[in-house]
């Protein structure tokens, strides 16, 4: 399912008085919940399981993050989508990036794996890598700070 379906969706239970929306599209199902404001709630959780099951996102109030307030001076790339980053093509490769180096507007800054598969991630505005806000293989959030360009 494409990504930019799956945001008119989280628009579409936002405007409604939906709790939850469930979609489905061949194999792939995609499950939106929404939480109720003031309720304490863990995360976003990706669920992948055997053949039949697909990532499962919830669409909840997001508050600003400690984390997002301490970040270097400078354009923030934010993850498009939820899944796992890595910093190189292959696990013996040189990453894409390293903080200190200039990069242009369109040069891939690193890869997020998302339902087997893989997503460039390009810079959107020319300059210096300030900040690489994540580790080899980790798992990263829809909207999460990425890195970080002056």
């Amino acid at each position: 399912m494409d990504l930019r379906k799956i945001k008119k969706l989280i628009d579409l239970l936002e405007e409604s008085n939906l709790a939850e929306l469930e979609i489905k599209e061949g194999e792939e199902v995609v499950r939106l919940s929404r939480v109720p404001k003031g309720t304490v709630t863990a995360a976003p959780v990706m669920q992948a399981a055997p053949v039949a099951a697909a990532p499962v996102a919830v669409a909840a109030p997001v508050e600003v993050a400690p984390a997002e307030a301490a970040l270097p001076a400078g354009h923030v790339v934010k993850a498009p989508m939820v899944g796992t980053f890595y910093a190189s093509s292959s696990p013996g490769a040189a990453a894409f990036v390293k903080v200190g180096q200039q990069v242009k507007a369109g040069e891939t800054l690193g890869i997020i794996e998302a339902m087997k598969m893989f997503n460039q991630i390009e810079a959107d505005v020319a300059g210096t890598v300030t900040a690489i806000l994540l580790e080899n293989g980790q798992s990263v959030e829809f909207d999460q700070p990425m890195f970080v360009i002056a």
